[in-house]
């Protein structure tokens, strides 16, 4: 049976630039770290990957650090700048991080550290930043926040969300975080934007980024996190490697693969909106999650009512096609989505919530496959009622 995949936010398949570049750098023999020929051929790979990461994001190269994926350059950075900010100014109270600021729409990687965080540094406050019903953040209310309280924060927000789609305001709401918490730390991921939407690290004047190879196309297993120069930081990973700021042997393969996929971007709009007007004409009452919002131009996350996730997600692989019901961090269980539930969906329309996605290898034959199988899949339903 033929496959249709549609699932790019969970996982892009393996782009042939990034592949080659795997495959040439396995047959390196050598340690990116070893002075040896063969040790230089290999860090020739990583500094050649880290310029292209760096270039994706508008980022000086010296301020890539690789890691095995997007959740460990969340963590690193969320665990780096607290306790680096408790080392960098001395133990001065005022300049620890005691304020941390994360959105309802956060990654699970991002909500379950800040937990952690929680538990591990005592004087830590979470604020969690409510979003709009269209789920964006909303700016007014994070502004309230931040004038609220005192000490020093660490605010994370996502660059788009990786459920809706839903493009955040980074350029307001640094302006506002840089405005009410001069002293604030800033971190962005920005997994699902890059490659689709604009992210300017210099410009923006972020402290923190995050990335990861395989929602571009590149292999899974690499990550990175970017590091303003001024930053405090703290390594997750205490060791030599990456100047010492993430131990561990470098994934060279990998991060060539990684660094092969982020030169590379494919716009996917069109497909996109055409999935939605077609669905729209035999599926009148689908609801369009973030449809009023800026969105990824690769993400659409709707429900039909009545159609629960599971039914369509086992029904759609059966004919072939892959979609899911958010994001792909839950073992493989269909729950109901934090994402949706910050935004107010009810429980009832978000057990409906289906997600295509697309990327560089999506076809409008993957687009027809997709609507064949919902229609079908609704006349049935609609024949047992009758």
């Amino acid at each position: 049976m033929a496959r249709f995949y549609l699932d790019h936010n969970a996982g892009s398949p393996l782009r042939g630039s990034a592949r080659a570049a795997m495959t040439a750098a396995l047959e390196l023999s050598g340690n990116a770290s070893s002075v040896h020929a063969e040790g230089r051929a290999q860090r020739a790979l990583v500094e050649r990957a880290r310029e292209s990461v760096a270039k994706l994001v508008g980022a000086k190269p010296a301020s890539v650090i690789f890691t095995s994926n997007g959740s460990e350059a969340n963590a690193a950075a969320m665990h780096g700048a607290i306790a680096g900010a408790a080392l960098s100014e001395d133990r001065k109270l005022q300049k620890r991080v005691t304020r941390l600021f994360v959105s309802g729409i956060e990654h699970d990687s991002v909500r379950a550290m800040a937990a952690s965080l929680m538990e591990s540094t005592p004087g830590l406050h979470l604020h969690e930043i409510p979003v709009t019903s269209e789920g964006v953040i909303d700016v007014f209310a994070l502004r309230r926040l931040l004038m609220e309280g005192k000490g020093r924060a660490l605010v994370c927000v996502m660059a788009a969300n990786n459920e809706t789609g839903a493009v955040q305001p980074l350029t307001e709401i640094v302006k506002t975080v840089r405005a009410e918490a001069p002293e604030a730390l800033i971190h962005v991921d920005a997994v699902a934007a890059a490659g689709h939407v604009p992210v300017a690290f210099e410009e923006l004047g972020l402290d923190y980024l995050s990335l990861s190879s395989h929602k571009l196309g590149g292999p899974q297993g690499a990550g990175a996190l970017i590091v303003k120069d001024s930053a405090p930081f703290v390594p997750l990973i205490a060791g030599g490697q990456e100047q010492k700021r993430r131990a561990g042997t470098e994934n060279v393969a990998a991060i060539a693969g990684f660094g092969a996929a982020a030169a590379e971007a494919t716009d996917t709009r069109a497909l996109r909106d055409a999935f939605e007007t077609k669905l729209k004409a035999f599926a009148p009452n689908a609801v369009i999650f973030s449809g009023n919002a800026e969105r990824l131009d690769n993400t659409s996350n709707f429900a039909i009512p009545g159609l629960s996730a599971e039914t369509a997600l086992v029904a759609l692989d059966l004919d072939g096609v892959a979609i899911s019901s958010g994001a792909a961090c839950s073992s493989g269980r269909i729950a109901e989505s934090h994402v949706l539930t910050a935004m107010g969906v009810s429980p009832d329309l978000a057990r409906c919530a289906l997600r295509v996605s697309l990327g560089w290898s999506s076809t409008q034959n993957d687009i027809d496959a997709a609507l064949a199988s919902l229609k079908r899949l609704l006349d049935r339903k609609a024949s047992l009622a009758a």
